[in-house]
């Protein structure tokens, strides 16, 4: 049995080294063919059409979306088309590009081509009739091109590649914003079209000095993304740090502005944002004409803007279409909310369980009868109540709309009134996470009142353990983080830390536009002013 046993184990390690050796071989020929295909991207187009197709066809291949048109320029000149069905305009590559070529090789000058030296400057300059045209000598270049959605045009003989820029594919038509609802004002959103997006900032600033820079991100994806600003107002220092930060980025695809914004912001472990993001287009015009820059992505409707302090995020597109002074007093009654999001249930465990001293006699036997019954300390009876509304909140935005409004505010009500006849909750409490609730969609900005979603349960533990001396503490802590953040090199609390007074005229209050006469010093570079002095309204003598 032993000699059987031995036996055994010395056929398995055998088989073992044989399945090694074999997997070393492998990778070791996956690798060279790694290898060679990254050195044949770089080479340079052969001028033997029949070696280029044979290399494109292999890199494309099993890619039945791929089309690969053969054609005839002259007697004996060879041509190949190659695009991508579904991302380029078959008709305008038929009627600008295939049967120009084709008319020319017929025509009485089809040994032209031939005799000719620069065959690219003849099909450029006489042959083909589409606006955008391009030219590569790489294959590599040849790939990137047909993966764009272009056509690239390959002729015996020429020795490299022309791109005719030929981009259609379906896409959504401009809309109404979802996330940001307008009450007045334009009401188009930005769509998954880059150059649509963009094309809605050139119509709000029609200035040459509106600048976009085009950058590729993504080793798989190479995602199109566009630096948007405003030369002589936006700080050129700001500028040239972006366009550091998003060139540094090495990562195999970007799938929305969500990716770039976490891979560039100053501090990515703070809970915090550092960019701001719109699907609106006005407010990403008015950003511009503040200093500050626009970073738009492809393939999603959400623009980021940098940098962006913590009062901006205060700050709601339609406050600047309405009258100054009812939408400052909409403004205030933010920053009111805000503090109820962030401090309200920690101060009510706070006060119910350290310091009862401090609430009004009649309102703490009202309370004290209303928890009579419950099971639960003040701070677990508050936490139970949270995570049901923010599960509640969750689950109305996966449901499909009709649905999810229904089943959030039903469920809300229907819990809430089970929970305190069953004795699990307490009346006041529900009052608490309510108002708590409601005062959390006040935020104009969604990333910053999940910020504020965040802190409210770290609060309400420092109560749960401290009483109002952890409240302190916690807010205390919350507001040292904030003063230490940056946002592209500006203090998260501009202007108020540091003070700039030229600058308040838009952080609490709104002042009427007239009054706007300059632009936030924190961002802007050059041209500071943005009206005349004198544009204060009159009255007729």
């Amino acid at each position: 049995m032993r000699r059987k046993q031995t036996i055994g184990t010395k056929i398995k390690k055998l088989l073992q080294k044989i399945i090694e050796n074999i997997m070393q071989a492998s990778d070791e020929t996956e690798s060279e063919f790694i290898e060679q295909s990254q050195s044949m991207m770089k080479q340079r187009i052969s001028q033997n059409l029949e070696d280029n197709e044979a290399f494109l066809k292999n890199i494309f291949d099993k890619s039945s979306d791929i089309i690969f048109r053969n054609f005839q320029v002259g007697k004996n000149q060879a041509g190949l088309l190659i695009f991508i069905d579904g991302l380029t305009n078959s008709e305008a590559v038929n009627s600008d590009v295939l049967r120009p070529l084709i008319q020319y090789g017929n025509s009485a000058n089809q040994e032209e081509i031939l005799k000719e030296s620069n065959i690219k400057n003849i099909l450029q300059n006489q042959v083909i009739t589409t606006a955008q045209l391009s030219g590569g000598k790489t294959n590599e270049e040849v790939v990137k091109s047909v993966l764009t959605g272009d056509v690239a045009i390959l002729v015996d003989g020429m020795g490299q590649a022309i791109f005719a820029s030929m981009r259609q594919w379906d896409k959504r038509s401009v809309e109404e914003p979802q996330v940001e609802p307008v009450i007045r004002g334009p009401r188009e959103g930005f769509t998954e079209s880059l150059r649509t997006n963009t094309s809605m900032v050139r119509r709000r600033l029609k200035t040459p000095t509106l600048k976009t820079e085009l950058m590729k991100v993504g080793r798989l994806s190479q995602t199109d993304v566009v630096i948007i600003y405003l030369t002589g107002i936006c700080d050129e220092k700001l500028v040239d740090e972006i366009r550091k930060r998003i060139s540094r980025i090495d990562i195999d695809v970007i799938l929305d502005s969500g990716y770039i914004e976490e891979l560039i912001e100053d501090n990515p472990s703070s809970v915090f944002p550092q960019l701001a993001h719109t699907e609106r287009p006005d407010k990403l015009a008015s950003s511009l004409l503040e200093g500050q820059v626009g970073i738009m992505v492809d393939n999603t409707p959400f623009a980021l803007i940098a940098p962006h302090p913590f009062f901006r995020m205060m700050q709601a597109p339609d406050d600047y279409y309405e009258r100054a002074l009812g939408m400052s007093l909409i403004r205030l009654l933010r920053y009111v909310f805000l503090f109820i999001a962030l401090l309200m249930p920690a101060v009510y465990i706070a006060l119910s369980t350290f310091h009862q001293g401090m609430i009004p006699t009649e309102l703490l036997l009202s309370m004290a009868a209303s928890r009579e019954n419950i099971p639960f300390p003040a701070f677990i009876e508050a936490m139970i109540m949270e995570i049901f509304f923010e599960a509640l909140r969750e689950a109305g935005v996966r449901l499909p709309r009709p649905v999810g409004q229904t089943v959030s505010i039903v469920g809300a009500l229907v819990i809430g009134q089970a929970a305190i006849q069953a004795g699990i909750v307490s009346a006041p409490m529900v009052i608490t996470v309510s108002i708590t609730g409601i005062a959390s969609f006040t935020v104009p900005q969604f990333n910053q009142a999940i910020a504020i979603r965040v802190l409210r349960f770290m609060l309400m533990i420092l109560a749960g353990m401290l009483g109002l001396y952890g409240v302190f503490m916690g807010f205390l802590v919350i507001l040292i983080h904030m003063a230490s953040l940056r946002s592209f090199g500006v203090p998260y609390l501009s202007p108020i830390a540091p003070l700039e007074l030229s600058s308040l005229k838009d952080v609490f209050i709104r002042v009427p536009w007239w009054a706007m006469v300059t632009r936030p010093g924190f961002t802007v570079s050059e041209d500071i002013k943005r009206m005349k002095d004198s544009l204060r309204p009159r009255p007729p003598k």
